[in-house]
Parts: C-alpha cells; structure tokens; sequence
C-alpha cells in the first residue's frame, strides 16, 4: 500500500493527527475495526435469540477457519462454476473470486459487552430489517438496498454513471463509511479524529472522511452532501450524531429522502468502542429500527486504498456491454409469426 492523502495533504506511509479530544468529551480517537463474522441482519435459524452459546461460536468460527484454508489453496485456472464451493462467503472458499490472502472480513464473532451477538441488528426483535410500507415497495426500495433507481430508459451498463459508486471509485462498496458504518470483504478500518468543532471519522474504504459539526443545526439549503448532513454532540460519555440530508445516490436498504440515522460513540473499555445506531425513514420502514456493535483496537494503521476510476473493470464491463449491443443489432430477434 502506498502514502495515504487525506485533505489534500499528503503524508508519509499512514493517516496521522495529532488532535485531542475536545475539553471533558470522551476520548474516542484512535483506529479501529469492526470486522467480524456476525451478519448486519440475523440469520433465521436464531429467531429472537440476540446472543450466541458458546457452541455455536465455535462452529462459526471453525467453519471460517476452514474456508479460509481452502481460500488460500491455488486458483485452478481451469475451475468452472460446478468447481466452486456451496459457500464462497467472504470469498474464502476454494476458486472463489478472491484467495483468503486478499480478504479480511474478521475471524471472530462479534461481542457486545462480552456477549457473543448473533446479528448487528437489536430491534426488531428478530434481528431484521422491519417490514418495508407498501410505498416503498411499489418504489421499488425493497430490491433497491444500495443506490438510485436507473432513470427511464437506461440500463445498468449504458454508462458509467449508471454502475455502482464502488465500481467507479467513489465511496466504498457496501456501505462502510455509513451511516450505519457496516464492515465489508476487506479494509474495515477507522481513524476518530476529535476536534473543537467537529469529528472526522476516517474510513479506509474507499479513501472516505466523513465530518461531523458539533453543536451545530442542520443544512438547510437543499444540499445532500455524501454521506448525509452529520451533526454532534456530546451527551456525557457518548458522542450522538444525528444524520440527514441523505443523497439519492446513496440508497441506505432503500432509503434516502426523508433517512434519519442517529449514532451514538462511546468507550467500552481501553481497547472498544461501542457502536449503537437507530434507522427512520417511515416512508420505508413500518417501524424505526437498528442495533449495536463494538470496534475494537486495529492492530495497525490505515493506509490509502488506492481505487480510481480508470480501473480496468469498469472499462470491460462497458465494453461488454457495447459488445453485447453490437451482437444483438447484427442478430435482432425474429417477430412473432415471422418465417425463419
């Protein structure tokens, strides 16, 4: 990995501040990571159930100790789709799209307070998504987790502003910088940054920095900055951040326009970070909803994640997708009753 730029600065090898928090706020600074092998959403099989026995945690962890042996056996270059495992989760598995060396989704179930969790997911009870309203499913959002609708008469591949923000090297794939900030396949690192004024939240994918004001109100000229409008406080030893101004290009579980996320920090111990957060949107969701996790120290420092959008991916997939089109003009489908 190369030097980090953050701000426009460049600096040598990692991000680094030398800030401290504001006078009598808690100390939240330092880097941290939320990997780990707990679901956003809680798998059926533990209905209600918010923690995990002890077996169960067990069983998972050995199950992604084994994938990851698998993962970083060779890549058989003649593997076909029949050769791939029946989990490929994290891409951990044998001739999968990633080796385990290039991952790092976390090896360990996430704890809350010591308790092994079953989901990130607290309310409902049954660690879910809420049902969405019926107007948001004639809109559409409950396919719709990450990202607008395509407008009328595009498709996904016509241009690159129709792919994913991923793809094209805007912001992280997924949604790691949040909020909700969720961990993904790899580069699930976050500096805090505590200032007077405002908090940076650095987010090693892809390259993010999210800012929240203190003590401030909300935007109210029509904006939506990436990553929503975030304002702070301080209400003891929690940081609370409420978010809204939500861009339409990020799609939150099919939410945006009328999203309110509120976060809240505080220190769980000399190495975590407790992490709570509350989703509304009733225009999506029949009830708010959200949960709680815990970062814990990182055992390095974050450095550049270089993406740009000149990547060879985003060039193939359009050129596919050209080609595609040109094979299908020079073939047009015969019209019904048409003799062959």
């Amino acid at each position: 990995m190369s030097a980090g730029r953050v701000a426009g600065c460049l600096l040598s090898g990692a991000v680094s501040f030398s800030s401290a928090p504001a006078m009598g706020a808690p100390d939240l600074e330092g880097t941290w990571t939320n990997a780990s092998l707990t679901h956003f959403e809680r798998p059926a099989e533990y209905g209600n159930r918010r923690a995990l026995s002890q077996r169960e945690v067990d069983e998972l962890e050995k199950k992604n100790s084994d994938l990851v042996a698998l993962g970083n056996k060779p890549t058989n270059p003649k593997a076909t789709v029949k050769d791939l495992p029946a989990d490929c989760s994290g891409g951990r598995g044998e001739n999968c799209n990633y080796n385990a060396a290039w991952t790092d989704p976390g090896t360990t179930v996430m704890r809350v307070h010591g308790e092994p969790r079953s989901s990130f997911i607290t309310f409902p009870d049954n660690g879910r998504l809420p049902a969405y309203t019926a107007e948001a499913i004639a809109a559409g959002a409950a396919v719709r987790r990450y990202g607008p609708a395509l407008p009328p008469g595009l498709r996904q591949n016509d241009n690159p502003e129709t792919r994913a923000l991923g793809e094209r090297c805007l912001t992280s794939f997924g949604y790691s910088a949040g909020p909700v900030m969720l961990p993904l396949l790899y580069n699930n690192t976050y500096q805090i940054v505590q200032g007077k004024d405002t908090v940076a939240i650095v987010v090693e994918m892809v390259h993010d920095v999210r800012i929240v004001r203190l003590n401030a109100q909300h935007r109210n000229d029509g904006l939506r900055p990436w990553f929503g409008d975030s304002v702070g406080h301080y209400e003891g030893d929690t940081l609370v951040v409420e978010t809204t101004n939500f861009p339409d290009a990020q799609t939150f579980m099919g939410s945006w326009k009328n999203l309110k996320v509120t976060e809240r920090f505080s220190r769980a111990g000399i190495d975590r970070v407790l992490y709570q957060f509350k989703v509304e949107d009733p225009t999506v969701w029949t009830q708010a909803w959200g949960g709680e996790y815990e970062f814990s120290k990182a055992g390095g420092r974050i450095y550049e994640y270089a993406c740009h959008e000149g990547n060879y991916g985003l060039q193939d997939i359009l050129a596919g997708a050209r080609a595609e089109e040109a094979a299908a003009a020079a073939n047009p489908p015969l019209k019904a009753g048409a003799a062959k």
